[in-house]
């Protein structure tokens, strides 16, 4: 089968690899449709992954139809089916909490395991969720709004909030449509006057703070003083995540969606008079999965306004590259691998 694969940072190229044998108990062969391309994908390609070996296939936002099914599986082969690309060990502290989003031996496809640049890929039934009558293009697009629906659900924070998504990243936006579908009163804050328009352009974010020295001050403003309800960054940048706790009102929470190999600095005094709520938000579980799947069919999830830039398993090895460093206009690149 063909397979697109990155052998070293900087290096992509198309391949033969074997095709996967047929599933065991409790897996199921697939035939990838489509894959979305992640912020992780392409850190891996220019070697900024800070945990990965290679040589890696990429690609963990994945949509597919079973192929075949192993021993005790109920998906029929045809089936459309969501990838949930968190593999999970099921027996840890955190599965047996019922939180394999944080399994503490946790596999991501595509990172710590090869993903679906490639046209076929074994998975186990435990982590496919059938599309229905979701287009398998718009499938390949739940995965990374889960990472924004499951952060807005461990916030906690009650319809009506005034919140702060700083970041409008492809994973900020998401985060910003879950909290508006939540019934927040979302801001974005982010670097790039450009992204900030095309936010208020494509998804109606009408509401806008350019990072900045004046950020602090269009954030008091912005509400009265107080600081926001409920804020989340998104930017995978740690001056940035520092910088969030002063955007946070008194009694308020702060979720960090992204992570960062930094050590994160904060000062006591104005976190604890405050009584804020510092939250880590890491993947998504089904719950989050099927509630994104659900707001797509409701209507309340643009993804055509979502999916910018498109491209096929051959040509992933040149577009990609170029994208890497060609962000603008850029918020989801996704890969059509088969029908």
């Amino acid at each position: 089968m063909k397979a697109a694969i990155c052998p070293e940072p900087g290096r992509l190229e198309l391949t033969d690899r074997p095709t996967p044998p047929a599933p065991p108990r409790g897996w199921a062969r697939l035939a990838v449709s489509h894959v979305g391309i992640c912020g992780t994908d392409y850190h891996i390609f220019e070697g900024k992954h800070p945990y990965l070996e290679y040589p890696r296939v990429m690609g963990h936002e994945i949509s597919a139809r079973v192929i075949e099914s192993g021993e005790g599986v109920s998906l029929a082969p045809g089936t459309p089916v969501i990838v949930n690309p968190y593999l999970s060990c099921g027996a840890c502290v955190a599965c047996r909490k019922g939180k394999p989003n944080c399994c503490t031996a946790i596999k991501v496809l595509g990172v710590h395991t090869d993903g679906a640049f490639c046209e076929e890929i074994l998975v186990p039934e435990e982590n496919l969720y059938p599309a229905g009558d979701l287009s398998l293009e718009a499938a390949a697009t739940v995965e990374f709004l889960a990472i924004g629906a499951h952060a807005v659900r461990r916030s906690l924070a009650p319809a009506g909030s005034r919140a702060l998504v700083i970041g409008a990243g492809p994973i900020g936006l998401g985060t910003a449509l879950f909290s508006r579908i939540a019934g927040h009163e979302v801001t974005l804050l982010d670097a790039s006057a450009e992204r900030l328009a095309m936010a208020a352009d494509r998804l109606s974010f009408a509401h806008g703070i350019l990072a900045g020295d004046g950020a602090l001050d269009a954030v008091l403003a912005a509400t009265g003083g107080d600081g926001f309800d409920v804020v989340f960054d998104a930017t995978g940048f740690g001056g940035s995540m520092e910088k969030s706790f002063a955007f946070v009102a008194h009694g308020g929470c702060l979720v960090f969606v992204s992570v960062v190999k930094d050590e994160i600095r904060f000062s006591d005094p104005e976190f604890h008079k405050r009584e804020m709520m510092l939250v880590g938000s890491r993947n998504a579980t089904r719950q989050d999965f099927e509630h994104v799947a659900a707001s797509i069919r409701a209507g309340h999830v643009p993804v055509e306004a979502l999916i910018t830039h498109r491209t096929t398993l051959n040509d992933v090895v040149s577009d990609l590259p170029r994208w890497a460093h060609e962000k603008a206009g850029l918020i989801k690149a996704v890969v059509k691998v088969s029908p």
